[in-house]
């Protein structure tokens, strides 16, 4: 078992990267650091001398952070002496994530899909900043609410557990997805101002739905079976009042092994590569700006994009 005191966080990196190299999924590694309860005030890679050793000094974000990057879970750390703790990284699985589940792209998004076992509401990474981009829209005064991609319905859900006074407020929600609109509509069936539809959102203009004060769209327009600059602007131009706000969530995540893990992923990369996700947001918000909206960029794992018409006529 290593122990860890005044090495280096890149020497820490090389060691237990090999470690982890022969591990298989969901085994664990365990390794002796100084307890950071003990630097809470410190800021990582200052020193701290213990009985004529020398320690580094680390607090527990440091190592979410390192066992995120070694693509592992942080299990319940363990009292090992009066100044240091065991340390115990479980390798996560990475076949298990719903982004390599189904081939079926509907199925892949469906009610016995591994996404339905996704609760994002749950995430304070994700609750914190889409509540904050609520909060920027002015909830309340938006009569008529679209999401577009509304799977079961968490984006809602969100809405009526924080919002006072929702009878006034119309929400209508669109999926391609059967089985997850269907869960959806069991899920809201007491609410009978809430209706969902199954739908091709490349087609909204069929659905003949008028405009909407709020379209809230996360994790959608940036899919592959979708035109994502061309169907923002139709969105806008169509489905979008004039004075009307829109919610847009980026993911710079994926979901694996029961984990929201940090950076969005493409093909071609065996690492987190954020180019296409920045390049999405930036066009977005220039597009919006020339329409006359106030934008702003929030969150982390998701990237919230909200805009806000300031038009005047």
């Amino acid at each position: 078992m290593n122990k860890f005191t005044n090495q280096s966080t890149i020497e820490i990196i090389e060691i237990l990267a090999k470690d982890f190299l022969k591990l298989d999924s969901q085994e664990s590694l365990v390794f002796e650091v100084l307890n950071p309860d003990l630097c809470t005030t410190i800021y990582a890679g200052n020193t701290l001398t213990i009985n004529s050793t020398e320690y580094i000094a680390r607090g527990y974000k440091s190592w979410l952070d390192l066992g995120q990057i070694l693509k592992s879970r942080m299990l319940t750390p363990e009292i090992n002496s009066e100044y240091t703790v065991l340390l115990r990284f479980e390798k996560l699985d990475d076949d298990e994530s719903f982004h390599k589940s189904i081939d079926d792209k509907e199925e892949k998004y469906g009610e016995k899909s591994i996404f339905s076992h996704i609760h994002k509401n749950e995430e304070p990474a994700f609750i914190h900043y889409y509540l904050q981009a609520l909060k920027n829209v002015n909830i309340t005064k938006r009569t008529r609410i679209l999401n577009l991609g509304v799977n079961s319905g968490d984006e809602f859900e969100a809405i009526i557990n924080s919002t006072a006074e929702i009878e006034n407020l119309e929400f209508i929600g669109i999926d391609y997805c059967s089985s997850a609109i269907q869960k959806a509509k069991e899920k809201f069936s007491a609410h009978k101002n809430i209706s969902f539809h199954t739908h091709d959102i490349n087609d909204l203009v069929s659905l003949n739905l008028g405009e909407f004060d709020l379209i809230i769209s996360i994790g959608t327009l940036q899919s592959s079976n979708l035109e994502f600059n061309a169907l923002l602007m139709s969105i806008v131009q169509n489905q979008l009042k004039r004075d009307g706000a829109m919610i847009l969530g980026f993911p710079n995540c994926r979901w694996v092994d029961g984990e929201m893990v940090y950076g969005a992923r493409v093909k071609n990369y065996p690492f987190s590569e954020m180019g296409l996700l920045y390049k999405d947001v930036i066009f977005c918000k220039k597009y919006l700006q020339q329409k006359k909206f106030r934008v702003t960029i929030t969150g982390k794992e998701y990237i919230f994009l909200t805009a806000t018409s300031i038009r005047k006529d």
